[in-house]
């Protein structure tokens, strides 16, 4: 195991004035075996990040050091990481024991220390059984825990996953996460975790890295990144469904938003143009209905999830869900409903900037 140090990395594609630079001056210091995931959008650049730790992807600047070795011109066989693809990309003609002993069979281990990892890998992954199988005879879940049992058995000082879980239907991904967090809790290994789901992120993660266009919009436990976003676009990134958020004015005790002036629970940070985001869950309780105060959402669509309900509507002329627990009434369409947001669950932003103000 290993702590993994990245210091101000970018990757330009090109050179010259016609570079392409996809990812920023990244900084993320990982600690010795911790759980990270790096979850953003398609395109923002994460699993480019993740190659260039592996050594598939050449750094443009910066530095990247595992266990406090600088590995920028460290061939990737050397850098001591194992890495599990999302396609698995087992070996079709070998059996699953073969394909998890291969790696190790190339790097002349004998033959009994070759079997004791072998078998002790597919018992953690509950392969023990499947051992003589060839890949075509396995389920997709199968496969996969067949491609983190062929990086297992080498002992790597970090764990790289590149998506594993995205050819998986739902049921087998959420499967397929518990094995993994139970993996991570048995070997302890570092490991940094790819993913464009936040569904993922959020249950994996002792750590998120949330990425954006190349750039880091924040670092912090799920609870942290949840609770208190840096940025419009980790608000609304992170959350399903994300945060709403309103643009308007503070001003006077009030936040004029469109044509009405919604009465605020605590006051706003600074008197002017912000951006407001609050919660679907904490968009509080039509209390209000009787005497006609607080927020009024105009409703348009009411959608059943079991547990509970999202209310979709305008407020102020703009886009607004509330999550409603299933037990409450149902609104009607059309109906105006009056919300009362408790003190302390709103967020401030700067409409310039879109950073967090508090």
């Amino acid at each position: 195991m290993a702590a993994l140090s990245l210091r101000n990395v970018v990757k330009r594609y090109g050179s010259g004035p016609s570079a392409n630079a996809v990812i920023h001056g990244v900084d993320a210091e990982i600690t010795d075996g911790e759980f990270i995931v790096i979850v953003g959008p398609s395109g923002c650049g994460k699993s480019t990040l993740l190659r260039m730790v592996a050594g598939l992807e050449e750094i443009s600047g910066g530095e990247i050091a595992i266990g406090g070795k600088v590995v920028n011109q460290v061939e990737p066989a050397q850098r001591d990481i194992a890495m599990v693809f999302q396609n698995y990309a087992l070996y079709p003609h070998m059996s699953v024991f073969d394909n998890m002993a291969y790696g190790l069979k190339i790097a002349g281990l004998p033959k009994a220390e070759i079997r004791s990892r072998v078998d002790k890998a597919a018992r953690i992954l509950a392969l023990d059984g499947l051992l003589e199988r060839r890949p075509r005879q396995l389920s997709g879940g199968q496969r996969q825990r067949v491609a983190m049992g062929r990086a297992i058995v080498r002992q790597p000082q970090v764990f790289l996953f590149d998506e594993p879980l995205s050819n998986l239907d739902a049921k087998l991904r959420a499967q397929t996460r518990l094995e993994i967090r139970k993996l991570h809790a048995e070997l302890g290994i570092t490991s940094l975790f790819v993913t464009h789901d936040q569904v993922e992120a959020m249950t994996l993660a002792q750590r998120m890295i949330v990425m954006n266009a190349g750039r880091v919009e924040q670092i912090g436990t799920p609870e942290e990144v949840y609770a208190c976003p840096a940025s419009t676009f980790v608000a609304g990134f992170i959350g399903s469904p994300p945060m709403n958020l309103l643009t308007g004015r503070a001003e006077g005790g009030e936040f004029v938003c469109g044509d009405l002036r919604l009465p605020l629970p605590g006051p706003a940070p600074r008197e002017c143009e912000l951006l407001l985001g609050l919660r679907p869950e904490h968009a509080g309780h039509p209390d209000g209905a009787a005497s006609g105060t607080g927020w009024p959402l105009r409703v348009e669509l009411v959608e059943m999830l079991g547990a509970e309900r999202l209310v979709h509507g305008r407020l102020g002329g703009q886009d607004f869900t509330w999550r409603l627990d299933a037990t409450l009434p149902a609104p009607r369409h059309g109906s105006t409903q009056w919300l009362q947001p408790p003190a302390g669950h709103l967020h401030w932003f700067d409409p310039t900037t879109s950073r967090r103000i508090v």
